[in-house]
């Protein structure tokens, strides 16, 4: 016997109902699936993941915090005395790599990150005018820097990238931010390049903190003998103050 028609509408749309649902059960099994065993739960962008290309300068948790960071390494004499005094005083930093530095030294890139530290793509050539270079130029500088970084890392995600000199522009920003990293900039700028002495990188540091938590300071890019004595003082004297040792927000 033939079912009137609008009989028919309804149990076509009742079956178009369970199929969008074993769809979406279908769905959520495939992507929980890997041999078995669950992707474990972690506050890092997924490679690829597009996130804000605003720059960042606060850190990602609240309170008393401040965020350091390391730039122009990974150096051989520099990079491991700066590892053992941020693991004498419990402290974390985020380390800006050139990328052809973590390809000479990979095991230097495996320690930082075995320490708990977090990555961040400081381009190829540290190119202070790459603002004032073409965008394929600049998409190359930022993006063969990453590989490098995450070739010597063994995969360890790159979540940052600081244009040198802080010569960012919309495209680089984009770029980044299209490839999971977060554009990094700064508060306080120690200018330890400079060599302007242990004091005054120390005084710098305890100055400016008032205008926020992101410090920077280089572990590579020539000798970081005041940078390293500096530091040696500085961390017990954030432990003092009563800061906690933060990341920049992803």
């Amino acid at each position: 016997m033939a079912l009137p028609k609008k009989h028919k509408i309804r149990i076509a749309a009742t079956a178009a109902v369970f199929t969008i649902a074993a769809g979406t059960i279908a769905a959520a099994v495939d992507h929980g699936s890997g041999g078995g065993n669950s992707a474990p739960v972690t506050d890092r962008p997924a490679p690829g993941k597009n996130v804000s290309d605003e720059i960042v300068r606060i850190s990602e948790d609240p309170g008393k915090t401040v965020n350091l960071t390391f730039d122009d390494g990974p150096d051989p004499t520099w990079t491991p005395k700066v590892l053992s005094l941020l693991e004498q005083y419990g402290a974390k930093a985020t380390f800006c790599m050139i990328g052809p530095n973590a390809e000479k030294h990979p095991d230097l890139v495996k320690k930082v990150v075995a320490a708990g530290h977090r990555l961040c793509d400081h381009s190829i050539s540290h190119d202070t005018r790459m603002d004032k270079k073409p965008v394929a130029y600049q998409e190359k500088e930022i993006l063969d820097a990453k590989k490098l970084i995450e070739d010597a890392s063994g995969g360890e995600p790159v979540r940052y990238y600081r244009a040198p000199g802080g010569a960012f522009t919309p495209d680089s920003r984009r770029i980044a931010a299209e490839n999971g990293m977060r554009p990094l900039g700064w508060n306080v700028d120690t200018k330890d390049f400079e060599h302007p002495g242990v004091d005054k990188i120390l005084d710098t540091a305890k100055r400016e903190l008032s205008k926020g938590p992101t410090v920077l300071m280089h572990d590579g890019g020539g000798s970081r003998a005041q940078t390293v004595e500096a530091l040696a003082r500085l961390l017990p004297w954030l432990k003092q103050q009563g800061y906690t040792f933060s990341f920049p927000k992803i």
